[in-house]
C-alpha cells in the first residue's frame, strides 16, 4: 500500500519475482479498460515481467465496487494459493484492500425514496451539496473519502439520511478471519518529495496522452468509473470552464491532496509495517522477507 505516486509498482513487481508469484491489483480504477493513462495502470512491459491480475478487466459502464471486489478476489486467491504460497496484492484503494483483509459490513438498504431524493439535490446542486453535506453529517469519514468521488460521497449521505447516524459509526471495524495469512506494509516518502513527484507525474501522464484519453472517454464522463481525479478536471476543461493549464493544476492539487487523504487512512492501521520508499529495493525485499519469517510464513 502507499500513497498515489510513491512508488508500489516497482516494488510490488520486484517483490513478485522474487517469490515467483502474481499480483493482483487493488486500484478501483486500474480495473477499468479504455483509461491506462490516468489510472498509471501497470504496462505491457511492466505485466510481461509479471502476471497481473484485475487490471483492465472491467468496462467503463459496468458497476463495480469494494463488495464486488472482496467477492471476485477471494475466489481468484483461493484458486492461486493451489499453486502459490505467497501472493502479491498491490493498490492504493484503500476501501478495495480493506474488503479483501478485514471484510465489509453489513449495512442497511438505502429507502428508494431517500436514494431518489439525494440524486435529485445532487443534479440540482452539483457536488458541492454532496461535500458539504458528508461535511456536516460525517465529519470523521469527511476526513478519509475521496471528496472528488459523488458516488462515495452520496452513499455516505443516504446512509446517514436513512439511520439518522454518521456513516462512520456504522462502519464496525469488526476484522472477519481469513484462511491466509496478511502482511500489510506501506510506502512512505518526505511529503515535500512525493508532492513533487505527484507533480511530475501529471505532467508525465499528459505527455503520455491524458487529455486524448480523456477526450475519447468524454461522451461516457457521467459514469461512476470516471468520477475521478484526471478525468473530472479534464472534462471540465472540455466543458470551457477554464484552459487546460488550469485543468493540469488541478489535477496536481487534487492528486496532492487525494495522496494526504490515503496517508491519514493508512496510519489509522496499526497492523501496517512501514518501509523507506527510497531504501534500496534488495534492502526493502530483505526486510519484508525476515517479517515473513518472524511471522511463520516463510521457512529458513
Amino acid at each position: 500500500m502507499g500513497p498515489t505516486g510513491v512508488g508500489k509498482t516497482e516494488l510490488s513487481l520486484r517483490l513478485a519475482e522474487y517469490y515467483g508469484c502474481p499480483i493482483l491489483n487493488c486500484d478501483s480504477r486500474q480495473l477499468f479498460r479504455s483509461i491506462p493513462v490516468g489510472t498509471a495502470a501497470p504496462t505491457a512491459e511492466e505485466q510481461a515481467r509479471v502476471k497481473h491480475y484485475f487490471v483492465a478487466v472491467r468496462e467503463l459502464e459496468e458497476d463495480y465496487n469494494a463488495g464486488r471486489y472482496e467477492r471476485d478476489a477471494l475466489a481468484l486467491m483461493q484458486e492461486l494459493f493451489r499453486t502459490h504460497d505467497i501472493l502479491v496484492m498491490t493498490g492504493g484503494s484503500m476501501l478495495y484492500a480493506d474488503a479483501v483483509c478485514n471484510g465489509l459490513d453489513d449495512l442497511p438498504a438505502v429507502p428508494a425514496e431517500i436514494r431518489a431524493e439525494v440524486s435529485r439535490r445532487y443534479e440540482e446542486q452539483g457536488l458541492a451539496w454532496l461535500q458539504s453535506e458528508v461535511q456536516r453529517l460525517d465529519p470523521s469519514y469527511w476526513e478519509t473519502v475521496d471528496r472528488s468521488n459523488p458516488v462515495r460521497l452520496a452513499h455516505c449521505v443516504e446512509l446517514c439520511m436513512t439511520t439518522g447516524r454518521p456513516y462512520s459509526s456504522l462502519r464496525s471495524g469488526a476484522v472477519r478471519q481469513r484462511p491466509f495469512h496478511i502482511l500489510k506494509i506501506a510506502l512512505t516518502r518526505p511529503r515535500e518529495e512525493l508532492y513533487d513527484r505527484i507533480n511530475r507525474r501529471v505532467l508525465q501522464m499528459v505527455e503520455n496522452g491524458l487529455v486524448e484519453e480523456a477526450k475519447a472517454v468524454y461522451p461516457k464522463r457521467h459514469l461512476n468509473s470516471l468520477q475521478t481525479v484526471g478525468y473530472r478536471e479534464l472534462f471540465a476543461y472540455m466543458d470551457g470552464e477554464y484552459d487546460l493549464n488550469r485543468a493540469i493544476e488541478l489535477i496536481q492539487q487534487n492528486t496532492r491532496h487525494y495522496a494526504k487523504r490515503q496517508m491519514t487512512w493508512f496510519r489509522r492501521d496499526k497492523a501496517i509495517r512501514w518501509l523507506n520508499a527510497n531504501d534500496d529495493y534488495e534492502k526493502n525485499i530483505l526486510l519484508i522477507d525476515s517479517w515473513l519469517r518472524a511471522d511463520g510464513v516463510q521457512e529458513e
